[in-house]
């Protein structure tokens, strides 16, 4: 009841409204920058990664600001008034804010550290996509298949996040096409490398790699031509797989090179 007198005394009644007003607007600012942003990021997709960072920043500031100025008008701070709300807020509020405070923390950690940024393409765990939000409290992952998963920004210091682009337009693509082991892969390697190189996918201008190893699937061993390219944009990496194993799948038919198969050997004829 005590504590309860406490915020009575440090609140101003006429000021909630106030507080609760600059808050909405600081909410419909913030929308606003993102969706600028967005719109930017459209018009010069060049530049994107750098305007939707930059705009991340910017909504941390307007809410720093906001939540500042709406705390201004609805609590009394004087020098009696900050020390009573400080004790009933580290009492109150120390345990059920832990976590949410660590996800600040964290997500501050993050924007200077820059391990990723939003419109980079990231895994974490058995999760792939693009950063499409990154937030005080987690960040936001849209899938290649358009699911939006949310990762509390504590896991992602925690955690091991690998990230393909490292803030770049372009991006490394793995491709693996597997082949018989008695097929023709001289072929196999010509016909790769021709999809590759035709693809109007494919950024030619960074280095890339036909890797050919002799591998176990299952049963059956194989040789798998893995193709190492970059992808022109993030937005066309599928578009490049689809392109390319489109074209080497098409070839391999015509040429009539086939899919690994069990072989068998002949047995030795049984001594007499």
């Amino acid at each position: 009841m005590v504590e309860f007198d406490k915020i009575l005394e440090v609140i101003r009644p006429g000021g909630i409204v106030s507080g609760i007003v600059v808050l909405g607007f600081t909410w419909l600012l913030a929308e606003a920058i993102r969706k600028g942003m967005a719109t930017w990021s459209a018009r010069w997709p060049s530049n994107r990664l750098v305007l939707q960072h930059s705009g991340s920043l910017l909504r941390y500031a307007v809410w720093g600001l906001g939540a500042m100025a709406a705390l201004f008008l609805a609590v009394d701070l004087s020098r009696q008034a900050l020390t009573a709300l400080a004790g009933i807020i580290a009492v109150a509020g120390g345990f059920a804010l832990k976590d949410v405070a660590t996800s600040v923390l964290a997500g501050i950690t993050l924007l200077v550290d820059r391990p990723f940024q939003v419109g980079d393409r990231i895994t974490f765990g058995e999760h792939y996509g693009e950063v499409v939000a990154m937030g005080l409290r987690s960040v936001k992952l849209m899938t290649l298949d358009h699911n939006l998963v949310t990762i509390p920004n504590g896991r992602l210091l925690t955690d091991v996040v690998s990230c393909g682009n490292a803030g770049a337009i372009s991006m490394m693509v793995q491709l693996d096409f597997h082949l018989g082991v008695d097929q023709d892969l001289a072929a196999a390697r010509r016909i790769v490398t021709d999809a590759i190189t035709t693809s109007r996918y494919a950024y030619l201008r960074e280095p890339w790699k036909l890797v050919v190893s002799q591998v176990t699937l299952g049963e059956v061993v194989a040789l798998r031509l893995r193709a190492k390219v970059y992808v022109l944009d993030l937005g066309y990496e599928k578009d490049l797989e689809t392109d390319v194993t489109s074209k080497v799948t098409l070839a391999f038919a015509e040429a009539g090179l086939s899919p690994p198969a069990i072989l068998h050997r002949p047995l030795p004829a049984a001594a007499a």
